[in-house]
């Protein structure tokens, strides 16, 4: 192990595992693969990566990220209301992840958050926007870039 402290000008491996504040796993790279990245890449959110500054290989640390510094509080213009006869026979139920497509031609997920008669509000901010995340960290190498 080396004692070169994660900076701007660093190639990070690490596990990492992100849990809700119920303790639920987002995501994790428990029992795969470590993740590589170049701080500054986009990898991660900077929050994320900022809380990592002047660790080195062989530190574990968990951290809160608050939502400003992670996926961000949630805009309430992100929720619209969308018509009723858009989802033809699909049976919703509130949480339902539903995949539109953008005017660009790609996917955009929304979940469904309320149901009316005649339309339904549906969240198509990030599931993770307005969540403290824990983020679990075991660094494993740093290397100058």
């Amino acid at each position: 192990m080396t004692d070169i402290r994660i900076n701007h000008h660093t190639e990070v491996t690490l596990h990492f595992t992100l849990k809700l504040p119920n303790g639920d796993v987002v995501d994790s790279t428990a029992g795969k693969s470590p993740a590589t990245f170049k701080v500054g890449d986009g990898s991660l959110l900077p929050g994320f990566e900022q809380s990592l500054f002047g660790l080195k290989a062989g530190d574990q640390r968990t951290f809160e990220i608050e939502a400003e510094r992670g996926f961000g509080p949630g805009n309430p213009l992100n929720i619209q209301s969308v018509p009723r006869g858009q989802f033809n026979e699909m049976e919703l139920e509130p949480g339902l992840l539903v995949i539109f497509q953008d005017a660009a031609g790609g996917e955009l997920p929304g979940v469904v958050k309320t149901i009316h008669d005649t339309s339904v509000d549906v969240d198509f901010n990030h599931p993770l926007a307005g969540k403290t995340i824990t983020f679990e960290v075991d660094i494993i190498a740093v290397k100058p870039v």
